[in-house]
């Protein structure tokens, strides 16, 4: 016995494409019955109103006078309102007096007076007193100083004065021993420096400053040293053992 050919199976494919054709003719179906029904429907009727349009007037026809507009009344004057009357005014209530005897402060006591204080009067009269003491005594040393200054400046005047006098006698004796050289034009002056003992002995003349003229120079040099012992000084603090001695030609 012969077994019948197996028929084939259709694609899985045309499955899928026979569903959708028969879901497009569904929805096809749908539209087309909503279609008709939309338009089945009465459209709503509009009432329109025709009015016919006004001739137009005749040119020929004269126009009318424009009728003039009638004065309008005057209007009456408003009666002015009378002036309402003021509100009483109210009675001022005469002010009210404080009670001055509640509201003043009470006065403060007056505080007491410090004692004097026995020990502190003291010290301050210690301090003026000592106060007073020095400016005495700033004022008698002042006074005192002015003195001394005095005294200072009259003896150094008088020094110098009993100076001069004991230069001058040694001057003096020089002098008396200088052998005047001849022609000595003018009055060259010559300085020495002398050096001298306690006793007046010259130990040794030094010439410091040259007049010019050597002969000048060197009788004036003899006559110092012809003159030792030099002159003392009337007080012996006034001694000087180095003199500086000057000499000219035409001294007085």
């Amino acid at each position: 016995m012969t077994e019948a050919p197996a028929q084939p199976r259709p694609a899985p494919g045309k499955r899928i494409a026979f569903a959708l054709a028969v879901l497009m003719h569904v929805l096809l179906a749908i539209v087309l019955i909503y279609g008709i029904s939309w338009q089945t429907e009465q459209p709503t009727t509009v009432a329109v109103d025709l009015v016919s349009a006004v001739p137009p007037a005749p040119t020929s026809a004269p126009t009318p006078p424009e009728p003039k507009p009638e004065p309008k009344p005057e209007p009456k004057p408003e009666p002015k309102p009378e002036p309402k009357p003021e509100p009483p005014k109210p009675n001022p209530k005469p002010p009210i007096k404080p009670d001055i005897a509640q509201k003043e402060k009470p006065k403060p006591e007056p505080k007491p007076e410090p004692k004097p204080d026995p020990f502190k009067e003291q010290l301050e009269r210690e301090l003026k007193e000592a106060e007073k003491r020095k400016a005495t005594s700033e004022a008698s040393n002042a006074a005192a100083r002015e003195l001394a200054d005095l005294k200072a400046h009259q003896a150094s005047a008088a020094q110098a004065g009993e100076i001069d006098k004991y230069i001058a006698a040694i001057r003096g004796k020089v002098r008396g021993n200088i052998v005047l050289p001849p022609d000595i034009k003018g009055n060259p002056e010559a300085q020495f420096e002398v050096t001298q003992l306690p006793s007046g002995d010259v130990l040794n003349v030094k010439l410091k400053k040259s007049s010019g003229n050597a002969a000048w120079d060197a009788a004036t040099e003899r006559a110092i040293h012809k003159s030792s012992p030099l002159p003392k000084p009337s007080k012996p603090e006034l001694f000087s053992r180095t003199l500086t001695l000057t000499f000219r030609p035409q001294e007085d």
